[in-house]
């Protein structure tokens, strides 16, 4: 078979898995909520398999382009596409909640919600496609990883939206409105050609316990009230 299979590329093919079960549940069983959960469990594979590739000392240069764009790939969907379909999955519920396509002004809504859906997709998009082509250049001439980041990573998706999701036991109107005034905000800063420093092990382990945290926090209030 055509593809790399080693364990240093494990955790990316399940944040991958992962973020498809979260499109696939929000879809057609509309549960946005397991969609975040699944969110949550991409952005715990995402943060790991970087770490754990380099424990492999000796990959090759193909191993390690392959490994540069089946990363990105997977990002693009667990980090670009889900919390987009969650966010339609939860407006969805939210206008039917509230009259349906009968609700003045529902379609209006509706349109500037698809937009905003789209603009966030679109960015993620650019945004990985950038990351691919400049991170095979600079490793041409540097060796190790990035130091930062330009701009905004997508991978903060994983921490941002779970956040906003528990807004929903505030308000449903809150939450849907904050969900996709975040989405556009995001948009921007995904291609904003800022530096951001990129997070140590210690970081890394501490946005870990904060996933946990919120995942614990969803499922208490999913079961519990």
């Amino acid at each position: 078979m055509i593809g790399f299979y080693d364990y240093t590329v494990w955790l990316t093919y399940l944040s991958f898995i992962s973020a498809c079960t979260g499109i696939y549940l929000t879809l057609a069983y509309s549960l946005p909520m397991y969609g975040i959960v699944c969110l949550l469990i991409s952005g715990l594979c995402d943060a790991f398999d970087g770490k754990v590739a380099a424990t492999k000392k000796d990959r090759t240069e193909l191993g390690k382009k392959f490994g540069i764009q089946i990363d990105s790939l997977s990002d693009v969907v667990a980090f670009g596409i889900l919390p987009g379909v969650v966010g339609i999955g939860e407006f969805r519920a939210f206008k039917a909640a509230n009259g349906g396509a009968q609700q003045k002004g529902i379609i209006f809504v509706s349109v500037v919600a698809f937009i905003i859906t789209i603009m966030y997709m679109l960015a993620a998009y650019i945004r990985l496609a950038y990351y691919n082509v400049t991170e095979e250049e600079r490793q041409k001439v540097e060796n190790g990883r990035r130091t930062t980041y330009q701009g905004l990573p997508v991978t903060s998706s994983a921490l941002v939206f779970p956040l906003l999701y528990l807004l929903q036991k505030i308000s449903n109107e809150i939450f849907v409105t904050g969900y996709f005034a975040v989405m556009l905000i995001m948009s921007f800063a995904f291609l904003l050609n800022i530096p951001i420093k990129k997070p140590g092990f210690k970081g890394i382990l501490i946005m870990t316990a904060i996933g946990g945290v919120e995942l614990a926090l969803l499922l208490l209030f999913k079961y519990a009230f």
